[in-house]
């Protein structure tokens, strides 16, 4: 079960984090991965350990705000089956205190990012008859996070295309879901605590994992596993989708 084999999966930000979970399974799968990173030299490194374990991959530096840059990347993979829009970044802040510059990074990257990888993978899939879209959102999209206005905002957004893009080319043979995680432990959540709370890492660390009912923060090869799922061919009558991964927080979180 759950086999990629013969398939040829895109992973954006695919160098650290959930996403390079997601690359390094999907290559034990079967699937030949490709790296998209603005940061080059982790998506060597993913590569680099995908290939130590008998698996394929590539890595392909790329900005996804640069809707150029993206087209280029995609038609140099050609063959698309699967596409993973996991590159992101996060932002703190309020609707009153969040600048427009920052406003605007977070939408490019976040929105726009996506959108451009649908934009290059979608005509591709449509010639094959078939592919399978992954999109990852975030609680946020479903319930009000404090001081995560941007965050949410892009969050939001990524959810509504899911709808739509579902929607749109189902008749293409091209399903399209998401996940929204709650707080993952990622190296992105170890830097942001060491940089905002120096000297109390351990007791913040306590902190944001227990804000899940479940008493810890998710993993990242937790991601990856319901991502392996909802990518491989028993996930064929799955479409239109979000599914939060959340240890609780949206129902039980009261």
């Amino acid at each position: 079960m759950f086999s990629l084999k013969g398939k040829s999966a895109i992973i954006t930000g695919g160098g650290s984090g959930i996403g390079k979970a997601i690359s390094l399974l999907f290559a034990r799968q079967g699937a030949y991965v490709h790296v998209i990173e603005l940061n080059a030299e982790a998506a060597a490194q993913t590569v680099k350990e995908i290939e130590s374990e008998g698996g394929k991959a590539a890595a392909h530096g790329c900005d996804v705000t640069s809707q150029a840059a993206v087209v280029a990347a995609f038609e140099q993979i050609g063959d698309i089956d699967i596409l993973v829009n996991n590159a992101g970044i996060a932002h703190i802040g309020r609707a009153d205190n969040t600048s427009e510059a920052d406003f605007t990074k977070v939408f490019d990257v976040n929105v726009k990012g996506a959108y451009n990888c649908l934009y290059a993978a979608i005509p591709a899939m449509k010639r094959k008859g078939k592919g399978v879209v992954l999109n990852m959102a975030s609680i946020g999209a479903l319930v009000g996070l404090a001081d995560r206005f941007a965050y949410s905002m892009s969050k939001g957004a990524i959810y509504a295309m899911t709808l739509s893009v579902a929607k749109d080319y189902m008749a293409d043979g091209i399903r399209c879901n998401s996940i929204s995680p709650a707080r993952v432990h990622t190296p992105f959540v170890d830097g942001f605590i060491a940089k905002n709370y120096a000297g109390q890492e351990a007791e913040i660390f306590e902190k944001l994992s227990k804000s899940q009912p479940i008493g810890r923060m998710g993993k990242p090869e937790e991601v990856a596993a319901l991502a392996l799922y909802l990518c491989s061919d028993e996930a064929g009558f799955v479409t239109g989708n979000d599914y939060p991964l959340d240890g609780g927080f949206i129902k039980l979180n009261n």
